[in-house]
């Protein structure tokens, strides 16, 4: 008798459950559409990154403490899951603060992830533990029997079979209509980013008072968000008289910054040098435009101007 309940335990041990299995293969799938590098640009990443962040690790902790079948009722599961994901993944978020991997997309998705699988896991301990008729299933199976005899069967009307259907095109519409929307959100302004920054890589600290003839360096930045691939001409002027020319070529979200570096020769006070931006091969005026006001001395006597007379537009 004592050999037949080990076995009988064994086999419980093995035949994972339903709910536990699907959850696990989710985790799994998160993870593939975060870590491979062609998988990461599907679609398919929005969706299942919402049910990893929002569901999964609420319910695998609701699982864990609950595995009677008449602990929570189906309803109360499904809230609790949402709740207390809410409330975990800002505290895992927390947690990672304060280690050296940081609050990054994948030392939170893989801490998610082991935080998910180590519950799932102690959940299916913890059911097969309890007599087969207390363990708490989603009947998935069951769900699809019944659905089966309510189309088949004669006792059924032509109507009812009808709504039936009509229903569970609505549905999945409504699914399909939601995921459509996350993923595929509304494009928002478009504009490009246009910046100077001093040699430090901060926005101060710029070469305004120079020595005629000494090498100044900045550095220029450009960021796409045009929704589209944009050509950039970038022209550096001092006194309207051009110095230098360069060209970028940016897809969008894409981010262009080099360090430009020039040298200024008439000596004088508040000289004009312009940085320019022109788009897609259009010249007639400028897309966006900087400046910086530069005192120049003669050489060996460059020193900073009273109030370093610097403005950025």
């Amino acid at each position: 008798m004592e050999e037949l309940d080990g076995l009988k335990k064994s086999s419980d041990l093995i035949r994972v459950p339903a709910d536990l299995s699907a959850a696990a293969i989710l985790v799994v799938l998160t993870l593939l559409l975060t870590l491979v590098p062609h998988l990461s640009d599907l679609p398919l990443r929005v969706p299942v990154g919402l049910v990893m962040v929002l569901f999964l690790p609420g319910y695998a902790l609701i699982a864990a403490l609950f595995p009677r079948d008449d602990d929570l009722d189906g309803i109360e599961r499904a809230a609790l899951s949402f709740g207390l994901s809410i409330a975990v993944v800002p505290l895992i978020g927390l947690g990672l603060n304060y280690t050296p991997w940081g609050i990054r997309l994948v030392p939170v998705v893989v801490s998610l992830s082991v935080f998910t699988i180590a519950l799932l896991a102690a959940a299916h301990l913890r059911r097969a533990m309890l007599p087969a008729d207390d363990r708490f299933s989603v009947p998935f199976q069951k769900t699809l029997d019944s659905l089966k005899e309510e189309m088949t069967t004669d006792q059924t009307s032509r109507v009812d079979k009808i709504l039936t259907i009509v229903l569970v095109i609505a549905i999945i519409s409504s699914i399909s209509a939601l995921v459509y929307v996350i993923v595929t959100p509304k494009e928002g302004e478009k504009f490009t980013e246009f910046y100077i920054l001093g040699p430090g890589g901060m926005a101060y600290d710029y070469p305004t008072s120079v020595a005629s003839g000494e090498n100044s360096t900045v550095i220029v930045g450009i960021v796409n968000h045009e929704y589209q691939l944009v050509n950039y001409s970038i022209v550096l002027l001092i006194n309207n008289t051009t110095m230098m020319e360069l060209e970028a070529t940016l897809d969008h979200n894409e981010t262009w910054e080099r360090p430009i570096s020039y040298k200024l020769t008439d000596p004088g006070d508040d000289q004009k040098l312009e940085f320019l931006l022109y788009r897609g091969g259009n010249f007639t005026e400028p897309y966006r435009d900087l400046h910086l006001w530069v005192d120049v001395s003669s050489a060996g006597l460059a020193g900073e101007s009273l109030a370093e007379r610097f403005r950025l537009i």
